[in-house]
């Protein structure tokens, strides 16, 4: 592979200190040193799109801050250092906070200064480059036919809100049961928008505590509490310019959900412990897999806060409801693992797709695929036949919970075991399904009938 030239642009009136600040970094064979002693022969060639530029600060027909002011009108990304005979550090700092890239004595250590920080810079260059990089590769995974498998004409009206979503920066809300992929689905609609190139930030209202999480979305100041000891950013402000995704936002309290309103209201945040107002810049996206609406006209969700966050709606309909869809996810979760685990090509066989598409998938697309894995695993032959199909139980639920001889209690920790099972350890969601508080499942969970 041949090696990436990168250009240096050394401006420097003196032809013998200017000789040898060529020579030297000449000496690294991806180098292309050009020297030029004006700053009217520099501006001349910026077209040449230099990599990085360095700059004498005394000129003769022009200061070297007047020159970086011209290059940046040119080229506002491209590095400058400041190579100076002047020792004066308010003329530095000056500079610095101009944001030139570094700021340079010339002394017997200058040719070593400048190697080192050239290569700091550089390095500094292909790690943004590389960042690019890997943004662009997101954005063609999450593209929207690679993002969710499926043809069923529920799913093309999704595809269709997700296309309306992507093209502004208006608040998407998403719903839907547990397992239907609602975080995949906002992290596409991020990576197929304007904002793309900045951070997606997701955060799971339901998995922090609740007297961390107001610290958690929009940080805190040094000493704000007992165990702060440093200022810490909150999501929101790292999700500033990009897009901060709220999963489970029916689980925040009233109290934080007006703190929410706010900052929403605002475009703006305080650290807890705080004065300082941060502007913010940031497109929201929530999820749940509850109603709403129904949980507004139960007192649990401010009405205002509903109106601020709800912008599009998007509904993801169930697996059962997807019709030939579970067979096409079926066959791209099993060609994903058999690839990851080198397993070679395996089929299913008719009853194998029968039994599928005969099943209701309460744990959705996430079940589906943990299904698959397991088949994949267990079958014999490079086939998937119906037994290696394997669901929690082949029985209708009404009869896993019936006979034998069990205690009213041994029944109960069966059915809330089952739900956990279903809801994939979500205490909050499997005591919402089941009506019962989810003290009651902590505490089965700490006497180990769970």
């Amino acid at each position: 592979m041949q090696p990436v030239v990168y250009s240096i642009f050394i401006v420097e009136d003196d032809p013998w200190y200017g000789e040898i600040l060529q020579y030297h970094l000449g000496l690294n064979p991806d180098y292309k040193v050009t020297r030029f002693e004006t700053a009217k022969d520099c501006l001349a060639s910026l077209h040449l799109q230099p990599d990085l530029i360095t700059i004498d600060f005394s000129l003769p027909d022009m200061t070297g801050d007047k020159l970086y002011e011209k290059i940046r009108l040119v080229n506002a990304s491209v590095p400058v250092i400041i190579v100076s005979s002047q020792e004066d550090i308010a003329v530095a700092v000056r500079l610095l906070k101009m944001g030139v890239n570094d700021y340079l004595v010339k002394d017997e250590a200058t040719r070593d200064l400048l190697w080192n920080s050239i290569i700091r810079i550089r390095e500094n260059q292909d790690l943004k480059k590389e960042v690019e990089y890997l943004r662009e590769e997101l954005g063609g995974k999450f593209s929207f036919s690679k993002t969710i498998i499926g043809q069923s004409d529920t799913l093309k009206k999704v595809f269709a809100m997700m296309e309306k979503a992507g093209k502004t920066n208006i608040n998407v809300s998403i719903s839907g049961e547990t397992g239907t992929g609602k975080e995949v689905v906002a992290k596409a609609i991020h990576y197929n928008s304007d904002r793309k190139r900045k951070n997606f930030i997701a955060v799971n209202m339901a998995a922090i505590p609740k007297d961390l999480i107001e610290s958690v979305l929009f940080g805190h100041e040094k000493g704000a509490f007992t165990g702060a000891v440093t200022r810490n950013t909150g999501k929101f402000e790292e999700a500033s310019g990009g897009t901060i995704f709220l999963d489970e936002i029916a689980e925040m309290d009233l109290n934080l959900q007006s703190k929410l309103l706010r900052v929403l209201q605002e475009r703006e945040v305080v650290r807890v412990g705080g004065n300082e107002t941060v502007k913010l810049d940031i497109r929201l996206m929530v999820a749940t897999h509850k109603n709403l609406a129904e949980e507004v006209k139960k007192g649990n969700f401010r009405e205002d806060l509903y109106f601020r966050i709800m912008g599009l709606p998007i509904l993801l309909p169930p697996l059962r409801e997807r019709g030939n869809d579970i067979l096409l996810l079926a066959r791209h979760f099993l060609d994903a693992f058999t690839k990851e685990n080198k397993l070679g090509v395996i089929q299913f066989t008719r009853e194998a797709k029968d039994k599928l598409l005969k099943y209701t998938f309460p744990g959705n697309v996430r079940e589906l695929k943990a299904i698959i894995d397991l088949a994949a695993v267990m079958c014999e032959n490079n086939e998937i036949d119906a037994t290696d199909i394997n669901y929690m139980s082949t029985r209708k639920d009404d009869e896993r919970f019936v006979g034998g001889r069990k205690t009213l209690r041994q029944h109960t920790c069966e059915i809330v075991k089952y739900y956990l099972h279903k809801n994939n350890g979500d205490v909050i969601a499997t005591a919402d399904e089941l009506d019962i508080g989810k003290s009651t499942i902590y505490k089965m969970i700490q006497a180990g009938e769970l």
